[in-house]
C-alpha cells in the first residue's frame, strides 16, 4: 500500500496509523474504565437503596414502602426499583414477589451485601441480596432486603463517557492529522527546493550542489555530488576519446581513400596490385588502431568490480607467453617464464589483464626483439601483491621517455606502421584499475617493463 504513495503520504499514514490504533486501544480502555466506574457508583447507591428501604420498611412496621420514598428513588436513579423483604425462616414481609434468582455461587452472609447480574420480567436487572439482624419485636432475627434496578441509566451512562472520549480522541487525533499534514508538507520543503534547482539544470551542468539543506539531506547531496563528479570524469573520458579517436582516424582513413583512388588509376596490373597492397596494409593498421582505441576505452569504460574473478594468473600469463615464444622461436628469440614466491589465486579481471599481458609482448616484438635476442617473463608473488616483469635485451628505453611512453598516443618514432602509441597507455590503465601500477626502467641494457598488481 505504502509502495505508491508520495513520501507526504508515506509519512501521513506511519505517523497517523500508530495514533489512530493508541486512540483505539484508548477507547476501549475508556470503555471497560466507564463501565467499571458506571458498576461501582449504581452499586454503592444500590446498597444504599437496600439500607434504606430496610430502615423504612422497620419504622413502618412492615408496611410496604411510602409512596413518596418510592418516587424519589426512582427520580434519582432514573431507573424503576423494585425491593422484597423477607423475614426470619424466609417468611415474606413486603414487596414484589418475583425477585431475580440469584446465581447458586452467590451467597448472602452476614452483614455483606452480595450483587449479581440476572433478569427480571424479560429485563436485565443489578441486584443487591443484604442480610441484617434487627432487634425488634417484629422482626427479630435475620432479614434479608433484596433490591434490584434495571439497567438502561447505568448502561447510558456508560455509553456517555466512551462517546465523549471518543469525541475527544476523535478531535485530538483530526487536529493531529492536520498538523502533521501541513508540518510534513513545510517539512519536506527543502527537499522540494532542492528536486527544484536540480530539475533547473541543464543536461551539461554537473556542478556540485552548494545550497544549504538540512542535516538529514547531507548524505543525500553528498552522493549526488558524488555522483555529479563520476559523471562529469565519464563524460570528459567519453569526450577524450571522441577526440583522439577523430584525431587518430583521420589521417588514416584520408590514406585509406587516397591509396584507393590511386589503385583505381592504375595503368598496367603490377601498380594496381603494389598499391592494393599498401591499401591493405593501411586497412591492417586502422584496423589495429581502432582495435587499440576500443580496448582502450574497454579499460577505462568497465567497472572492475563487475567482472573480478579468483584467477589462477600463473597460468594464464603461462599460456600467453607461450603462444608469444611459439611465434619468436621461428625468429631466432629465446623467451624464458618463471614463478617466484609462492604461486596463489588472485582477484583480478582476467579480461583486462590478458589485455595487457597481450600489448607488453606485442611492443616488445615490434619495438626490442631481434634475431638472437632474448625476453625474461617473471611473475613475483609477495604477501600483499603480484609484481609482473618482462626484460627484453633491445635497444631500451631513453630515461627521460620512460614515464612518458605510457600516455595515449606517444611514440618514440614516426613509423605509424608499427603501432599508434596506444598499448602501454592500455598497460598503465589496467594497472591503475586494479589498484597498482606500471613502470618501466632498465638495468644496463634493454627495458624492463615491471606491473604490479594489488592481490
Amino acid at each position: 500500500m505504502l509502495g505508491k504513495l508520495s513520501l507526504r503520504g508515506r509519512l501521513f499514514l506511519l505517523l497517523m496509523l500508530p495514533l489512530i490504533a493508541v486512540a483505539a486501544v484508548a477507547s476501549i480502555a475508556r470503555y471497560q474504565v466507564a463501565n467499571g466506574l458506571s458498576r461501582e457508583l449504581y452499586d454503592n447507591t444500590l446498597l444504599v437503596v437496600a439500607l434504606t428501604i430496610s430502615r423504612d420498611v422497620v419504622i413502618s412496621e412492615g408496611d410496604v414502602l411510602t409512596e413518596n420514598l418510592l418516587d424519589e428513588l426512582t427520580a434519582a436513579l432514573g431507573d424503576p426499583v423494585y425491593y422484597r423483604i423477607t423475614g426470619p425462616g424466609g417468611s415474606f414481609v413486603t414487596g414484589y414477589s418475583d425477585p431475580p434468582n440469584m446465581p447458586a455461587e452467590n451467597e448472602a452472609v452476614g452483614n455483606e451485601p452480595v450483587f449479581f447480574d440476572s433478569v427480571s420480567l424479560g429485563k436485565p436487572v443489578r441486584a443487591v441480596v443484604l442480610r441484617e439482624y434487627i432487634s425488634e419485636p417484629q422482626f427479630g432475627g435475620w432479614v434479608t432486603v433484596e433490591v434490584w434496578q434495571t439497567t438502561i441509566q447505568r448502561s447510558a451512562l456508560s455509553q456517555k463517557l466512551v462517546l465523549q472520549s471518543i469525541f475527544l480522541l476523535g478531535s485530538v487525533i483530526l487536529t493531529a492529522g492536520l498538523i502533521l499534514w501541513f508540518g510534513i508538507k513545510l517539512g519536506l520543503k527543502p527537499l522540494l527546493d532542492l528536486r527544484e534547482a536540480i530539475g533547473k539544470r541543464n543536461a551539461d551542468d554537473l556542478r556540485p550542489i552548494r545550497r544549504w539543506v538540512p542535516p538529514e539531506l547531507r548524505p543525500l547531496v553528498r552522493t549526488t555530488n558524488s555522483l555529479f563528479e563520476r559523471l562529469a570524469q565519464a563524460f570528459a573520458l567519453r569526450d577524450g576519446f571522441i577526440s583522439d579517436a577523430a584525431h587518430q582516424m583521420r589521417n588514416p582513413v584520408a590514406a585509406m581513400q587516397s591509396q584507393a583512388e590511386a589503385a583505381m588509376s592504375a595503368p598496367t596490373e603490377a601498380e594496381l596490385r603494389s598499391r592494393v597492397a599498401d591499401l591493405a596494409q593501411s586497412a591492417r593498421a586502422t584496423s589495429r588502431l581502432t582495435s587499440q582505441l576500443l580496448s582502450l576505452e574497454r579499460v577505462r569504460g568497465r567497472s572492475l568490480k563487475e567482472f573480478v574473478q579468483t584467477v589462477d594468473l600463473v597460468t594464464l600469463i603461462r599460456e600467453r607467453v607461450r603462444v608469444f615464444a611459439e611465434a619468436q622461436l621461428r625468429l631466432d628469440v629465446d623467451v624464458d617464464f618463471s614463478v617466484t614466491g609462492t604461486a596463489r589465486p588472485v582477484e583480478c579481471d582476467p579480461v583486462l589483464v590478458d589485455e595487457m599481458v597481450i600489448n607488453i609482448l606485442d611492443n616488445a616484438a615490434k619495438y626490442a626483439l631481434r634475431p638472437g635476442g632474448r625476453m625474461e617473463v617473471s611473475v613475483d608473488f609477495t604477501p600483499h601483491s603480484v609484481c609482473l616483469r618482462f626484460a627484453d635485451d633491445g635497444p631500451g628505453v631513453p630515461p627521460e621517455m620512460r614515464e612518458r611512453i605510457f600516455d595515449r598516443f606517444f611514440r618514440l618514432d614516426s613509423d605509424q606502421s608499427r603501432g599508434c602509441g596506444l598499448g602501454l597507455a592500455i598497460v598503465s590503465d589496467v594497472a591503475m584499475a586494479h589498484g597498482g601500477t606500471a613502470q618501466c626502467r632498465s638495468d644496463g641494457s634493454g627495458a624492463i617493463f615491471e606491473v604490479t598488481l594489488v592481490a
